[in-house]
């Protein structure tokens, strides 16, 4: 039985996406559900990241152009763009990306630190990235990419 907490603690399921070319991952656990674009209400005054909120069945989400916050650029609106839904402390968010593929199980030893030309100011929305057979991965560190930037608190 110990095996078993053991093997579980070294793994972790990942749901994976794209912004453009680019792959990214995220922990499941902080993924309450994926849902279809639309219904967003702009938030004048919010930073340029911030799309705008929308509502979930009575509960009202800030919904994040991803592409923006990491600094890849807007994220384009299509039929396969979707928006992962978060709580992060006690907040519900959205975040806006192009399109969700799979959630693959990996090894936490397996995630390695992001390469030095990453780590300046894009690098400090990732944990670190791992290599699928396909392709490499970002794995985001929610605290990161859900922080208000400083100067920004309750500028929206």
């Amino acid at each position: 039985m110990e095996d078993d907490v053991r093997v579980d603690e070294q793994q972790m399921l990942v749901s994976t996406f794209f912004l453009g070319e680019a792959a990214f991952g995220l922990d499941t656990a902080y993924i309450q559900e994926v849902v279809r674009v639309g219904g967003i209400t702009p938030v004048h005054h919010a930073p340029p990241y911030i799309l705008g909120v929308m509502n979930l069945r009575g509960r009202i989400a800030t919904v994040i152009d991803l592409g923006i916050k990491v600094e890849l650029g807007p994220t384009e609106i299509r039929d396969s763009s979707r928006i992962l839904i978060l709580d992060w402390e006690g907040e519900q968010f959205g975040l806006l990306v192009e399109y969700v593929a799979d959630a693959i199980s990996i090894d936490r030893i397996d995630i390695k630190p992001a390469p030095e030309n990453v780590r300046g100011v894009q690098g400090r929305y990732f944990k670190g990235v791992f290599e699928t057979q396909e392709r490499l991965i970002a794995l985001l560190d929610t605290s990161a990419v859900l922080a208000l930037e400083q100067g920004q608190e309750g500028a929206w």
